[in-house]
C-alpha cells in the first residue's frame, strides 16, 4: 500500500512556506522569489518588456525550487492571497511527475504562520 505524502504550500510572488502535512511538528521550510521590487525598478527603467522577461524568468525559477521539493509528495494543497497558487499549478500541470500527483487550489486570506499551520491542520481532518 502507498503511503500518502502530503504537503501544504502556502505562496504569493515572493515567499513560499511549505508544511509537510504528515510531519506536522517540523517546522515549515521557506522558499525566497528572486525577483524584488529593485529589479523591477532597475529593469523597468530600461524597457517594460525586459522587466517582464525578467519577472517571468525569476517566477519560473521559484516555481522549480517549490517543484523540486513537492515533487517527493503524491498531494499538494496550495493556498494564499495571490494568484500565485494558480499559476503555481499551472506550471505543475505541465511537468510531467506531477501527473499522478493529486493537487487541491484554496483561496485564503493573508496568513501568519500560525495560522498557515492552522489552516493545514483543517485541511487534513477533512
Amino acid at each position: 500500500m502507498k503511503t500518502i505524502k502530503q504537503l501544504g504550500i502556502y505562496l504569493d510572488h515572493a515567499a513560499a512556506n511549505l508544511i509537510d502535512l504528515s510531519n506536522i511538528d517540523e517546522e515549515s521550510q521557506t522558499v525566497l522569489s528572486d525577483f524584488d521590487i529593485q529589479d523591477k525598478h532597475e529593469t523597468l527603467q530600461r524597457s517594460e518588456n525586459e522587466m517582464h522577461n525578467k519577472q517571468q524568468d525569476k517566477q519560473r525559477e521559484y516555481f522549480k525550487k517549490i517543484a523540486a521539493i513537492a515533487n517527493n509528495f503524491n498531494e499538494l494543497i496550495l493556498f494564499g492571497p495571490t494568484t500565485a497558487k494558480t499559476e503555481l499549478l499551472h506550471f505543475l500541470q505541465k511537468d510531467h511527475n506531477f501527473d499522478n500527483v493529486k493537487i487541491e487550489v484554496k483561496n485564503t486570506d493573508k496568513l501568519a504562520g500560525n495560522q498557515q499551520l492552522l489552516f493545514v491542520q483543517e485541511y487534513i481532518k477533512k
